[in-house]
């Protein structure tokens, strides 16, 4: 029988009960408390950074905070840090990070495509986005990584009306973000 626990709230039989578990057994989403992940809730900026900073082994950070808006001692700063120094965030271009925000898709795609190249993996791209209705809300920094992503098959595209959306504006929920990681990393 297939398990979410400890978390009360994700439903064994849900279609992301596979993902939150892979998160959980491979320490990379905490929940938001003992017993609850909160898989519909939004994924937050500071969330993502620090699930890929414990990717990558939570490695001590020599730089300094760049951010007028992470305070020093809050639980993400060393992750945000992380991040900076790897190109992997580039913050909000006014010297905010917006830790609390919420994730976009497009966000998440930019983020996890920067971790990608990082780690050294292959960042050749042939998908098209023009496949999709709403390919033209894609801001331009995320082209690329939305294209990879898609690539990758990490993003599918939401459904409605019988046509695949990628809503890049949109928030990401804590199961959407907790499946595309699950996805991005067996392929590894």
């Amino acid at each position: 029988v297939w398990t979410t626990a400890p978390y009360t709230d994700a439903s064994p039989d849900s279609w992301y009960a596979s993902a939150v578990r892979y998160t959980y057994d491979n320490g990379l989403m905490n929940g938001t408390g003992e017993y609850s992940f909160e898989p519909e809730s939004s994924m937050t900026r500071a969330m993502l950074v620090t699930v890929l900073y414990r990717l990558d082994g939570q490695k001590e950070p020599t730089g300094a905070n760049p951010f007028t808006d992470v305070e020093p001692d809050s639980w993400y700063t060393e992750a945000v840090i992380w991040a900076v120094e790897n190109e992997i965030v580039l913050g909000m271009g006014d010297g905010t990070f917006a830790s609390d925000a919420e994730i976009t898709r497009e966000q998440m795609a930019a983020i996890l495509y920067r971790y990608a190249a990082y780690r050294g993996d292959d960042m050749t791209t042939y998908a098209d986005l023009a496949a999709f209705p709403d390919e033209e809300r894609v801001s331009a920094y995320a082209r690329e990584p939305l294209a990879w992503a898609v690539d990758r098959g990490l993003i599918n595209g939401v459904a409605q009306g019988g046509e695949s959306w990628l809503e890049p504006q949109a928030g990401a929920t804590r199961a959407q973000v907790a499946t595309i990681l699950m996805r991005f990393l067996k392929q590894k």
